[in-house]
């Protein structure tokens, strides 16, 4: 699912834009009129986003914004090369940091 597609600049109108190829389409239909974004990672290098339309749009708005927050945390993380794995001493560290509180019930009432 990782293929890659040769995309070209082109004038669109009074603006400039990118031509994506007909068998990116063909391969991945859901991107057909969908919306997206370019997100600049360094000076020669870029990222091209495309969020495909769904029938359901609070659940897409909320899809959305999950990936949105997951795509800037790995961006972030991966910008000073910090990303490290997620150890079972570190799962033992956080058990230990939490055993023992409660949770206020009231507070999950009110949302």
């Amino acid at each position: 699912m990782s293929n890659s597609y040769s995309i070209r600049s082109t004038k669109i109108g009074n603006s400039a834009g990118f031509r994506l190829p007909a068998e990116f389409y063909r391969e991945h239909p859901q991107f057909a009129n969908a919306d997206g974004w370019i997100e600049v990672l360094s000076p020669d290098s870029a990222i091209l986003r495309i969020v495909a339309q769904s029938g359901d749009d609070e659940d897409a708005e909320d899809s959305v914004m999950m990936r949105l927050f997951l795509n800037f945390a790995l961006t972030e993380t991966l910008k000073n090369n910090t990303l490290q794995p997620y150890t079972i001493e570190m799962s033992e560290t956080a058990r230990e940091l939490i055993a023992g509180v409660e949770l206020d019930d009231e507070s999950l009432e009110d949302g």
